[in-house]
């Protein structure tokens, strides 16, 4: 019997033919069946893909024997089997657009000058000791269905605007201070933490492994509340049988981790909506209520 996985990855380590790998990965991908969402650049790799177990795990394989990912850390997730719409491979100057491709150092280790690497165990011994900061680096409508206590929740809508964010002042307070940074899995807070770090925060963590490895190791029984959005057709994912709800629907207020896109076509963005006003038709943000059946925000 078929069982679906998730697969996701992703390696810093510098490329000299992007091109070359993307070909590569493209044609192994569809050879297993596979689909999910792929970017190279010469900074490394950022990989999400599903499929049967089995297929996956040969993709695993096969790519663990070109040399620079042959150490990739690997994060498995349940899968439904129509996670993903198709298959995307493709080539861009960054593996995370924050806009800022010109600044991001890599070498064989990975990215230079970016934050202190925390284990959950690690984190934990370091929030007993001191009081940290916990710094969202995600974008702000993925943190309304699951975020870590008390974390400071930048307002931006996608990676591009982090650098601004940062440059603000509204963070120098905690210039000094121990910072932690999380995302998904990861791979958005390698970048951050080194951007944030060249702009004068002193003592900047990053989770290692993200959310994802945290919610393996404890649940919901540590620091972390909610549901973990996804970027494919799950939506979110839960680390336990007692995951709160933290989100609120937009039209009705009830809780819920549900999301979903606004209705107005030309609009990207996420909001969340629970399922019974969900099924009542479209929902649009504040900013196209007039163009269909408006939302309470």
């Amino acid at each position: 019997m078929a069982v679906p996985k998730i697969l996701l990855f992703y390696v810093f380590t510098p490329l000299r033919d992007p091109e070359a790998l993307r070909l590569w990965q493209r044609d192994l991908c569809r050879s297993l069946g596979l689909t999910g969402r792929i970017i190279l650049s010469p900074h490394g790799i950022n990989a999400t893909v599903g499929g049967d177990l089995d297929d996956v795990k040969r993709y695993l394989r096969t790519t663990r024997e070109y040399g620079p990912f042959a150490d990739l850390d690997a994060k498995w997730s349940d899968g439904t089997g129509h996670d993903f719409p198709r298959l995307s491979v493709k080539v861009r100057d960054e593996i995370v657009t924050f806009g800022a491709p010109d600044e991001l150092r890599v070498d064989d280790d990975g990215v230079v000058g970016g934050g202190t690497r925390l284990s959950p165990d690690e984190l934990h011994e370091l929030v007993e000791r001191e009081q940290v900061t916990f710094f969202d680096g995600r974008n702000e409508f993925e943190s309304r269905i699951g975020r870590f206590r008390d974390a400071v929740v930048p307002d931006v809508a996608n990676t591009r605007e982090f650098v601004a964010e940062i440059e603000s002042g509204r963070y120098d307070h905690l210039k000094d201070e121990p910072v932690v940074t999380y995302c998904t899995g990861g791979v958005r807070c390698e970048v951050l933490s080194s951007l944030m770090t060249a702009r004068g925060f002193t003592r900047v963590y990053q989770l290692d492994g993200g959310v994802v490895r945290y919610g393996e190791r404890f649940g919901d029984d540590g620091l972390w509340d909610g549901s973990l959005y996804v970027f494919d057709g799950r939506g979110s994912v839960d680390f336990s049988d007692h995951t709160a709800v933290l989100g609120r629907c937009v039209r009705c207020g009830d809780a819920t981790k549900r999301m979903r896109n606004c209705s107005d076509l030309q609009c990207r963005e996420q909001l969340v909506v629970c399922d019974a006003c969900g099924s009542r038709g479209e929902v649009h943000c504040e900013a196209h209520r007039g163009s269909g059946v408006a939302s309470s925000a």
